[in-house]
C-alpha cells in the first residue's frame, strides 16, 4: 500500500464497531459479523470495541463491559475476523477518540442531535435504563469521531442507520467550513442486508427482550431454544397447511439451509406434508453444522485470553499511530496545537 503525504495509507477503508454489552447473538452474526468477514477481502478494515458507547446505557454496571470485551473479540476471531488483515482495537485505548469527540461537540448544534431518529426509539426500547444523559444524547458525535479519525471511505450500515451517517457528514462539512477542508473525510455508506432477525417470540432478536439465540450456544441450549420458537400461528395442528412467509422460524432457513432443502420445506409446509417439529430439527442440525467449528474456536480464545489481549494491544498500536496523525492536523487547523 502506498503512503500519502499526510502519512495515511493509500487504500479504501472501512470503520465499524460493536458495543460490548453481553453475548453476541445470531442477529449480530447475520447483520454485522458475516459482512465484516467478507469486507476484509476488499478493504482495510478498522473494527473496534465500542466500550465508551456501551457506557451510554451500561454506566451503572460497567464491569459487564470489561468481560464482554474479551468474549466479544474472541467471537470475532472465531467467526473469521483476521487481525493480520484488519485493525482490531478497543475504543477506550485510543484517547484521541475522546479528544476529537470533545472538539467536534463544540461545533455540533444540539438540534442536530435531538432530531436523531433513533434517539427516541432507543429510549423507548431501553425503558429500564436511565438514558437522560448528555453522553447518550451526544453519542452520535462520538460515533462521528470514531469514523473520521481513520479517514473511513465507507461505513457498513443498514438503511435505518443512514441518518446517523448523514449527521457525521454534516459535522465534517461544518468542520471544513470553519477550519478548512481536506482534514476530515466525509464517509459514504455501504448498505448492508441487515435482516430483521426474529427472536424466539417473534419480536426482533435482542438481549433486552430475552429472546436471543447466542452465537456461543452449545448443542443442548441451541436445540432447546429452536424447539420453543414460534412458527406460523395459523397452523394449529400437524395436518394444517402453513405459509413459510408467515413463520417466525423460516427466515433462519434462508440463511442456514441450502436452496434445495428450502424448496422442500416450502412445499411441505404449504401442503402439510412437512411438520413444524421436522422443520425445527432440520434448522438445529444446520446450525450445529455451521457453528460447531466456531464454538471450538470461541472456547479456545476464552481459555487463552492472552491471545485476545495481544490482538487488542497490536491493533491499538496501529490505530493509535493513525489517530495521532489525525489529531495533529485537527489541532493545527483549530489553532490549539
Amino acid at each position: 500500500m502506498k503512503g500519502r503525504k499526510d502519512g495515511t495509507m493509500d487504500t479504501r477503508r472501512i470503520v465499524s464497531g460493536i458495543r460490548p454489552t453481553g453475548e453476541l447473538h445470531l442477529g449480530h452474526y447475520l447483520g454485522v459479523l458475516k459482512n465484516w468477514v467478507e469486507l476484509q477481502s476488499d478493504y482495510q478494515c478498522f473494527y473496534f470495541v465500542a466500550d465508551w458507547h456501551a457506557l451510554t446505557s451500561e454506566y451503572k454496571d460497567p464491569e459487564v463491559i470489561a468481560q464482554s470485551t474479551r468474549d466479544m473479540v474472541g467471537t470475532w476471531l472465531a467467526v473469521g475476523i483476521d487481525p493480520s488483515r484488519s485493525v482490531v482495537f478497543r475504543q477506550s485505548d485510543i484517547k484521541e477518540h475522546a479528544e476529537l469527540f470533545t472538539l467536534l461537540s463544540m461545533i455540533t448544534p444540539v438540534a442536530w442531535l435531538e432530531r436523531n431518529p433513533t434517539y427516541k426509539e432507543m429510549r423507548e426500547e431501553l425503558k429500564d435504563k436511565d438514558l437522560g444523559t448528555f453522553g447518550f444524547l451526544g453519542y452520535p458525535v462520538l460515533q462521528a469521531a470514531d469514523i473520521v479519525m481513520y479517514h473511513a471511505d465507507r461505513v457498513p450500515i443498514g438503511q435505518d442507520q443512514l441518518p446517523h451517517l448523514e449527521l457525521t457528514r454534516e459535522i465534517v462539512r461544518r468542520f471544513s467550513f470553519l477550519y478548512g477542508g481536506g482534514i476530515l473525510k466525509e464517509p459514504k455508506e455501504i448498505l448492508t442486508e441487515a435482516p430483521k432477525v426474529p427472536g424466539l417470540d417473534g419480536r426482533k432478536m435482542s438481549k433486552s427482550y430475552g429472546n436471543a439465540i447466542f452465537i456461543a450456544e452449545d448443542e443442548k441450549s441451541l436445540e432447546s431454544k429452536v424447539m420453543q420458537m414460534l412458527t406460523d400461528i395459523k397452523r394449529m395442528r400437524r395436518n394444517d397447511p402453513g405459509e413459510p412467509d408467515d413463520c417466525n422460524l423460516y427466515p433462519f432457513h434462508e440463511h442456514f439451509t441450502d436452496e434445495k432443502e428450502r424448496e422442500r420445506i416450502t412445499a411441505g409446509c404449504r401442503d402439510a406434508s412437512w411438520g413444524c417439529v421436522e422443520c425445527k430439527r432440520l434448522l438445529v442440525n444446520n446450525l450445529i453444522a455451521r457453528f460447531s467449528p466456531v464454538w471450538e474456536k470461541i472456547a479456545y480464545y476464552r481459555s487463552n485470553t492472552a491471545i485476545v489481549d495481544e490482538v487488542l494491544a497490536q491493533g491499538g498500536a496501529r490505530a493509535r499511530a493513525e489517530a495521532a496523525r489525525t489529531m495533529e492536523r485537527v489541532r493545527a487547523a483549530m489553532k490549539i496545537s
